[in-house]
């Protein structure tokens, strides 16, 4: 995997989940309107100096909007994104891509992940659904688009050292977390990503890009508290509290849930 970017930039990854045409209070569905405007937002920064962090696409999961209203949105801007699938969800699952599409999005260029094989917990699997999240998923993605895959992300945002050591284990050279933070031109295995809501102002990504400005700091300061917050509560607990922070739909499966 590589990205075309200088080499003095440090990088700001966003994370994306679905897309729709009309509003929701889904927190985790971005209005397509919303999202065009960001795409023109990080053209613009990728042309910028020193001071402005380079903006990468990311998606989660693998809905249907990635290829309807993403793919469109990014082939106008020539921007290439980077689409994490739940690999067992691809042609099964309602709402979500078949593998002609997944097709689709790779032949235009678009980066294809790894985002396990049912979107469950890495750190609740045993060492055989491990294999199944990281291998399986891995080698179906490789046999239906017949080109290696080497990165991935992690359900949920979450990992210890046991899923660490396993995803190094099953190939993947880089790991995507929702942990937010930049990162340098020569990317380390671990890599950070911002999670973007339904509620995220062009200006706030604007702020966010700008170095000097303070913003991310604050925001990475907010996630260290979130994430202390979740090793209190426990992921069950903490999940109940997510959902009904994020206006969780009804139709949202709780394996679905991002728990970010």
């Amino acid at each position: 995997m590589e990205f075309h970017v200088a080499a003095s930039s440090n990088r700001l990854f966003f994370l994306y989940h679905e897309l729709r045409a009309a509003p929701s209070n889904y927190s985790y569905v971005i209005q397509r309107d919303a999202f065009e405007q960001h795409a023109d937002l990080f053209l613009r920064a990728r042309s910028l100096g020193d001071s402005t962090l380079y903006p990468e696409i990311t998606f989660d999961d693998g809905h249907i909007s990635n290829y309807d209203i993403a793919l469109p949105a990014l082939a106008a801007r020539d921007l290439i994104a980077t689409f994490f699938l739940t690999v067992g969800w691809m042609g099964t699952r309602s709402g979500y891509m078949d593998w002609n599409q997944v097709r689709a999005l790779h032949s235009a260029g678009q980066r294809i992940g790894a985002h396990g094989w049912s979107h469950t917990l890495l750190t609740h699997c045993d060492d055989d659904a491990l294999h199944t999240e990281l291998v399986t998923a891995r080698l179906t993605l490789e046999d239906k688009l017949g080109a290696p895959i080497t990165i991935m992300s992690l359900p949920g945002g979450r990992s210890d050292p046991r899923v660490l050591a396993a995803c190094r284990a099953a190939g993947y050279q880089y790991v995507f977390t929702s942990v937010p933070h930049a990162e340098p031109p020569d990317l380390p295995f671990l890599l950070g990503r911002l999670n973007l809501h339904n509620n995220t102002a062009t200006e706030t990504l604007a702020q966010l890009l700008d170095s000097r400005s303070g913003a991310l700091a604050r925001l990475e300061r907010q996630d260290k508290w979130k994430s202390a917050l979740k090793k209190t509560l426990g992921d069950r607990i903490y999940s109940k509290l997510w959902a009904a922070m994020n206006h969780k739909e009804p139709e949202t499966d709780p394996a679905e849930a991002p728990l970010r």
